[in-house]
């Protein structure tokens, strides 16, 4: 049997498979020869996501806080993947109710499904034991998970960065226009922004076979460190834009977030400010992008993408 007839043979059920890295893995995996899932709430926005792919994944609509819908997800699949996340709490849309205990139902019926291999997609600097809500419930999502699936793999991105991003493409275009720039409190937070393309090959490898060891947790960031400051400096060094940075206090920010979430599209969130507090870096001890074999993209060629993406109106 060739590898390309073994990958098809092989259901991947991607949940948010329609969102900023779940189409991405969706679309390696199509690229891979998987037949794949993309279950999600929205279903019809996949036509127009994979209009122009050669291959198309088969459109589940399945909501992740419904077991019954995310049971027939999950049915006969091989590999399920958990995309989803929630970044603003809106009524019962909880940080707890997603992130911990929709989580772990998944988990728990993709085991009862016999499914082979679970993967939740969580994030560097989750901590059960967190002051803030929304990290706090990334932390206790990963030890629910664990418990629910044993041998669940936990892979954490840092930032993720790429076209229609919510951070690297909000700084260029705020640093295009501002001609004065603030930083969160002194800009002192170290970073490790990484491509969402890196991310979605990773994952795409772990689901590959690929020999990855003993290892259940996986911590991806991209080529280079900077603190939040030297971020902002050398996307201005890219854009060839002088650049005047000014320090605003964490609780200015807080302020702003908690009015800006009330927006329909929460351009801020208190969650976000929170992240930004503490440094997002990979950590030295855990296998990452180089283990599997990837070389991460250069933040220059992730910039490009953005201003091209921008000047195409995407």
């Amino acid at each position: 049997m060739t590898s390309d007839s073994r990958t098809q043979k092989r259901i991947v059920t991607v949940f948010g498979g329609t969102g900023f890295l779940g189409r991405r893995i969706v679309t390696r995996l199509l690229e891979k020869g998987f037949t794949v899932r993309a279950a999600s709430r929205h279903p019809d926005r996949l036509a127009a996501l994979f209009s122009s792919d050669a291959r198309s994944p088969e459109a589940v609509r399945a909501d992740i806080l419904d077991a019954s819908s995310a049971a027939s997800a999950i049915a006969g699949s091989h590999v399920v993947v958990n995309a989803v996340s929630l970044y603003v709490e809106r009524g019962n849309l909880t940080f707890e109710r997603v992130h911990v205990k929709a989580a772990a139902d998944l988990a728990a019926a993709s085991r009862k499904s016999r499914v082979e291999q679970f993967i939740q997609i969580s994030g560097i600097g989750s901590d059960s034991r967190s002051e803030s809500s929304y990290i706090r419930a990334r932390g206790r999502g990963e030890d629910a998970v664990a418990s629910a699936f044993p041998g669940a793999v936990i892979a954490r991105p840092s930032v993720m960065t790429g076209p229609d991003d919510a951070f690297l493409t909000i700084l260029v275009r705020l640093i295009r226009l501002l001609p004065v720039y603030p930083l969160f409190g002194d800009g002192g937070t170290r970073l490790q922004p990484v491509y969402v393309g890196d991310v979605a090959e990773a994952v795409s490898h772990l689901i590959d076979g690929n020999d990855h060891g003993d290892s259940s947790i996986f911590e991806f960031g991209g080529l280079q460190i900077y603190t939040y400051e030297e971020l902002l400096r050398e996307i201005a060094r890219q854009l060839d834009i002088r650049i005047r940075l000014i320090p605003m206090p964490f609780a200015v920010w807080t302020a702003l977030a908690r009015v800006a979430e009330f927006l329909p599209a929460a351009p801020l969130t208190r969650n976000q400010i929170d992240l930004m507090r503490h440094d997002n870096v990979a950590a030295a001890d855990l296998p990452g992008l180089k283990e599997l074999g990837i070389e991460p993209h250069d933040i220059s060629e992730v910039i490009r993408a953005i201003e091209e993406a921008n000047r195409s109106g995407i």
